[in-house]
């Protein structure tokens, strides 16, 4: 069983989440809820959670005040919030669990289990590339982190030369010439890297636009990376890729 606090000022959100545990996750014990910052340190004080499932922005501070005033964090969380864009692709790149409100069930579910499988120390590593990247200003100082079947790799978004698709799998190819294999399709990759300096410039391809050396028109055109990697440009994509390139240069 995980022993469980929740963490969060509206009292419809903690009552519906209650609930929810109790239908949907059997594996939940709710040791304890709370309103606030004061009460949620209290509560994680006398009780000693596995898990908090914690909201972000509550009326006497934020989720992340609560998590400063432990080091390490020798629980797991799960935040639930209703969080600006911008601060959900920190959460993405940072690989950190979140449900927005109102909470789907089926998503507190596969929270839930991801939450029981992960590994404390990972979860800190984890919350110190999240706290980087609410901080970071400009696009491509944020960093990522990678999960492998061996290995979590925590990388410079700026290092990132391209993700290349293979089947339900993307390989991120990076500066220091490191091929990434990491379980989420090209897709998942262009969505969560929208508005940070990459373009899907063919179907089985992602570029960041920082690390293009040149564009070759021969062979139906093609582009040149910093890493000498050469990418196909989708015939639907040439004319767009060549203003892109214009506007670069301006």
């Amino acid at each position: 069983m995980l022993r469980t606090v929740i963490i969060d000022d509206e009292d419809h959100i903690r009552d519906s989440l209650v609930k929810l545990l109790a239908r949907h996750c059997p594996q939940i014990a709710v040791a304890a809820t709370a309103n606030g910052v004061a009460t949620g340190k209290k509560a994680i004080a006398e009780f000693h959670p596995d898990l908090v499932l914690l909201d972000i922005q509550m009326n006497d501070g934020t989720g992340f005040d609560l998590l400063q005033s432990f080091s390490p964090i020798d629980f797991k969380v799960i935040f639930v919030t209703a969080y600006d864009q911008f601060a959900l692709q920190a959460f993405r790149f940072s690989a950190v669990d979140y449900l927005l409100k109102p909470v789907n069930p089926g998503q507190l579910v596969a929270a839930i289990d991801h939450a029981a499988l992960l590994i404390r120390d990972q979860f800190n590593m984890q919350m110190n590339a999240l706290y980087e990247n609410l901080r970071s200003v400009a696009r491509q100082d944020k960093k990522i982190i990678l999960k492998t079947t061996e290995q979590i790799h925590l990388l410079d978004l700026k290092s990132i030369v391209s993700c290349e698709s293979d089947s339900c799998y993307t390989t991120v190819h990076t500066m220091d010439s490191e091929h990434i294999m990491v379980a989420k399709t090209l897709k998942e990759y262009e969505e969560m890297l929208s508005g940070c300096g990459f373009y899907r410039v063919h179907k089985s391809f992602l570029i960041n636009l920082a690390h293009i050396k040149r564009f070759d028109k021969q062979d139906g055109g093609y582009i040149v990376l910093t890493n000498d990697q050469k990418i196909p440009v989708a015939s639907r994509k040439r004319e767009e890729m060549l203003e892109l390139l214009e506007r670069m240069a301006e």
